[in-house]
């Protein structure tokens, strides 16, 4: 497992000194989590853009760095995999494959394995040929973090437990939504989604790029969307890109899809009525790594989704993220606001930012 970069604690508050009085010193688990965390803003005033960059370069932050790799390890993995494969279980729609993805749902599985046999060589292993026969389809998988050794013939199903996308995603943390582009349009013809926020793969697949981003407010008139639909029409392989994007979220919880809204969204008013250190404790910055891969045999676009979690308590022991964060919740209109699903607490959330300074 990756382990993640050292923590420097000139930037750091010693303690935890909200308002709310957060939590006393933080674990390793959450100091990992803090040191690897995609921290959005790059300015106190947040707008939609499409924000790309290509990827695979680390970006420095106060407390650590991420984005070195295209599909990142951290110490919440073998979690995050069992639950997606428990909501699987419960939900086998969050899956889909339209059948004309077969091959690019073997193009994501071979692009995936790369991409992590690439970044944690000591903890997992991609072999061609592994008998040595010069059968250039076979293939073997190891990873030492689940404990799976896969040998597969590439294309033939019958050599994995379980359809190629589904199997995937049993080895990343990132959902993933591949696209298959014709008639000059892209669409959601595929994927495997278990941590949607506030959204259904099961209704979305089979749409058009253009029809899934059409309820975001300003998109359309900004000509933010369509810029974002010819660029990712224009993607050449191995040349990966990233974006960011990012919402609040009431507790851990990384499935706040909308199947599962009677569950989550009376979070929403309950908010309201919590004290100060249960609300630090509770909402959490919620921000989603995408990655936009063109495919090398398929020409699909693989458009990888992963979700981080920061609950404010922890959030706020980085200086410059708790003021930040503060100033771009009081700039954000009210019609993106209520978007995102917060606009019932993002003022609060505000103000007990800016009252966990240090020495308060």
């Amino acid at each position: 497992m990756t382990t993640a970069p050292a923590t420097p604690t000139s930037t750091r508050t010693s303690t935890p000194t909200s308002a709310a009085s957060a939590e006393a010193a933080l674990t390793p688990h959450q100091d990992a989590l803090i040191a690897g965390f995609p921290f959005p803003f790059v300015a106190d005033r947040y707008r939609y853009s499409t924000n790309v960059e290509p990827a695979g370069t680390s970006v420095p932050t106060p407390a650590g760095q991420w984005g070195a790799a295209v599909v990142e390890v951290d110490v919440e993995y073998r979690a995050e995999l069992a639950e997606r494969a428990a909501i699987l279980r419960r939900d086998p729609g969050r899956h889909a494959v339209l059948p004309h993805m077969h091959a690019a749902a073997w193009d994501t599985l071979l692009t995936l394995l790369r991409e992590l046999a690439a970044a944690h060589p000591d903890r997992m292993r991609l072999t061609r040929d592994p008998a040595g026969t010069g059968a250039r389809d076979g293939w073997r998988w190891e990873n030492d973090l689940l404990g799976v050794v896969q040998e597969f013939t590439y294309g033939d199903d019958t050599t994995l437990p379980t359809e190629p996308l589904a199997w995937i995603a049993g080895q990343v943390q990132e959902d993933i939504v591949l696209l298959d582009q014709r008639n000059d349009s892209l669409w959601g013809d595929a994927g495997v989604v278990t941590f949607a926020a506030d959204w259904s793969f099961g209704f979305d697949v089979g749409m058009s790029f253009l029809e899934i981003h059409g309820p975001v407010p300003r998109l359309r008139e900004m000509g933010v969307i369509t810029r974002a639909h010819e660029f990712l029409k224009r993607l050449q392989p191995h040349q990966p890109y990233r974006r960011t994007n990012w919402t609040l979220t009431i507790g851990r919880r990384l499935d706040v899809s909308t199947e599962l809204y009677p569950e989550w969204g009376p979070d929403r008013a309950m908010i309201a009525d919590v004290d100060d250190a249960t609300f630090g404790r509770l909402v959490h910055l919620r921000v989603e790594v995408q990655h936009l891969i063109r495919l090398p045999e398929s020409a699909a676009i693989c458009f990888l989704i992963r979700t981080y979690l920061l609950p404010l308590e922890q959030l706020a022991t980085v200086d410059a993220w708790r003021l930040r964060t503060a100033a771009v919740l009081e700039d954000l209109p009210e019609d993106m606001a209520d978007y995102k699903g917060i606009i019932k607490y993002r003022d609060r959330a505000a103000a007990w930012l800016r009252a966990a300074g240090p020495g308060r």
